[in-house]
């Protein structure tokens, strides 16, 4: 297939890149290179691919209508994953006109190329931050998602409402995965993993909030990937069981619509995620323990039995595993 795929910069688009080109499909790649974190790393995440024949590289942004509407016209994908977006829950406080225009404009010129030009299938990135101050866990995607508790989270919900809107009116299968704490080699240095190693090994105090007391189900990206080109395989319908009187919102019955949880089975405690990292790096870290953050849940859990059920998606890699592979890429990258 020819794929396109944007935030292939990214951390986990340029995994999902890696991925479809390794399977022989053809990949055309939107970013923009934001400065949001070190320009180098997103460069050095395309380096790995940029000189595959099967990959090519458009630099735009998704807020930029005609480019985004040139992309569509040129390249004319079969299929197309939602992965750009302004990321990270506590910038959208200073900066919120920016996740709005990445977030909810950008992805209403995706859905409008995917309208104009015939994609087959579209696979686009929420977050578990949709469920806000819902606190029944396991978090199920047959729940309600009402309350986001940060603007970011409110973009994503607005992102699932247009994809039922665009599957409704103009049939467009719309596949939405709600991803649960992802980390892994080449992730984002804004993400807990990536600090802690980096203060660790300077150091210095690592910031824990909500006094240690997090859990999460974190998430290897090799199994993130895995489920999301599942997903993009398995072009959703309309459920014929939905009703009308008891809607669920994961499924539609007047739309071909899925949503999806991504993400691990089981919680890990935020200080035992920890543990793992200082006997990774060999080294003790020096806490500094700090309250709940304005927009943080405490816990995280994922029910994924959907996705197991309907793509085979099953998480394989531990965080004993996961940390030790992120802590090698690190020392390796930084020379550290």
């Amino acid at each position: 297939m020819k794929v396109l795929v944007t935030g292939t910069a990214g951390f986990i688009g340029s995994h999902v890149a890696m991925r479809l080109l390794a399977r022989g499909d053809e990949v055309v790649g939107i970013d923009n290179l934001n400065d949001y974190y070190d320009v180098s790393l997103k460069q050095a995440r395309l380096a790995r691919f940029a000189d595959n024949p099967n990959y090519t590289h458009v630099a735009a942004d998704l807020a930029d209508r005609a480019a985004i509407e040139a992309v569509f016209a040129a390249h004319k994908p079969n299929r197309v994953i939602n992965l750009a977006a302004q990321a990270g829950v506590r910038y959208a406080a200073e900066n919120p006109h920016v996740y709005v225009a990445s977030n909810v404009t950008g992805f209403l010129h995706i859905l409008e190329g995917c309208r104009h030009h015939g994609v087959e299938h579209l696979v686009y990135a929420s977050t578990s931050s949709v469920y806000g101050a819902n606190r029944a866990m396991p978090f199920s995607e047959h729940a309600s998602t009402e309350h986001p508790l940060t603007l970011y989270a409110a973009s994503k919900k607005a992102n699932e409402m247009m994809a039922h809107s665009y599957a409704h009116l103009y049939g467009l299968p719309c596949t939405g995965l709600r991803f649960f704490t992802v980390y892994g080699p080449w992730g984002r240095p804004d993400m807990a993993l990536f600090l802690f190693t980096k203060a660790i090994l300077a150091g210095e105090p690592i910031k824990v909030f909500n006094h240690g007391k997090h859990k999460r189900s974190f998430t290897y990206v090799d199994d993130i990937v895995e489920g999301v080109v599942r997903a993009l395989d398995t072009v959703p319908g309309k459920n014929p069981a939905w009703d009308a009187m008891n809607p669920d919102p994961a499924t539609s019955g007047v739309a071909p619509y899925r949503l999806y949880n991504i993400g691990n089975r089981d919680m890990v405690d935020l200080l035992r995620y920890i543990e793992v990292l200082e006997q990774c790096l060999g080294k003790q870290a020096v806490v500094q323990m700090l309250p709940l953050q304005a927009g943080d849940v405490p816990d995280t859990e994922a029910d994924v039995s959907d996705l197991a059920a309907d793509v085979g998606y099953e998480p394989q890699v531990s965080v004993e595993e996961g940390v030790a592979n992120f802590v090698c890429w690190y020392r390796e990258y930084y020379r550290a």
